[in-house]
């Protein structure tokens, strides 16, 4: 008997979790979505061990924040938390290159390898840039369909935004579009490496 009482408990609190959730719909709003690329840098390194002579290496440092602004209504129960505003801000901040210390700086070798890591730098950057609107267009669509959410102390607030920005986050419509550009960075690296014949870094050993 005492687990059915706790079972149905829960079915009430649920039923009316529910219903409360219902009367914030009418104030549910057409969000607003902005997205930025962060300001980027390079750094050039030389790691103390050495690597592969005749290629450097890129790391890309991605980043990927969303800041959410909500609109609160008081009702008769509580409060209704509504997604009202999406700042974006996903892109690429810093990219790490790596050449062999064995390349002196400023030398024919050490430029060659540089100039073909900025060439994958450039494809990065490129990504980005193709996939923007697509993927301004899939946050949009992940903060259109997320209904306000009923609280009934003002000191839950806080935490129903943050579950509207896990909400958010874990669309599936934004998770594809964030595939999409790591499968595009994939091709676009590879294709810069394809088309690099070492030609100019085999002229500096000549």
């Amino acid at each position: 008997m005492h687990a059915g009482w706790l079972f149905n408990l829960a079915l009430i609190f649920i039923s009316g979790s529910a219903f409360a959730d219902d009367d914030c719909l009418p104030y549910k709003l057409t969000p607003r979505v902005d997205l930025e690329f962060p300001t980027w840098s390079k750094e050039v390194v030389q790691p103390l061990r050495h690597m592969d002579l005749l290629h450097g290496n890129v790391v890309a440092t991605m980043v990927d924040n969303y800041d959410i602004v909500a609109d609160i209504t008081n009702i008769e129960d509580g409060y209704c938390v509504a997604l009202k505003s999406v700042y974006a801000t996903v892109g690429y901040s810093d990219f790490l290159v790596q050449i062999d210390i064995r390349h002196q700086p400023n030398t024919c070798s050490y430029n060659a390898i540089l100039s073909h890591e900025d060439e994958h730098i450039r494809a990065y950057l490129s990504v980005m840039d193709d996939n923007r609107k697509d993927l301004q267009d899939s946050i949009y669509r992940a903060a259109n369909s997320i209904t306000p959410i009923f609280v009934r102390n003002a000191s839950d607030i806080d935490a129903a935004i943050n579950e509207l920005n896990a909400e958010l986050q874990a669309h599936p419509d934004l998770i594809l579009a964030k595939q999409k550009i790591k499968a595009a960075e994939e091709i676009r690296n590879k294709r810069v490496d394809q088309h690099d014949t070492g030609q100019t870094l085999r002229k500096c050993f000549e």
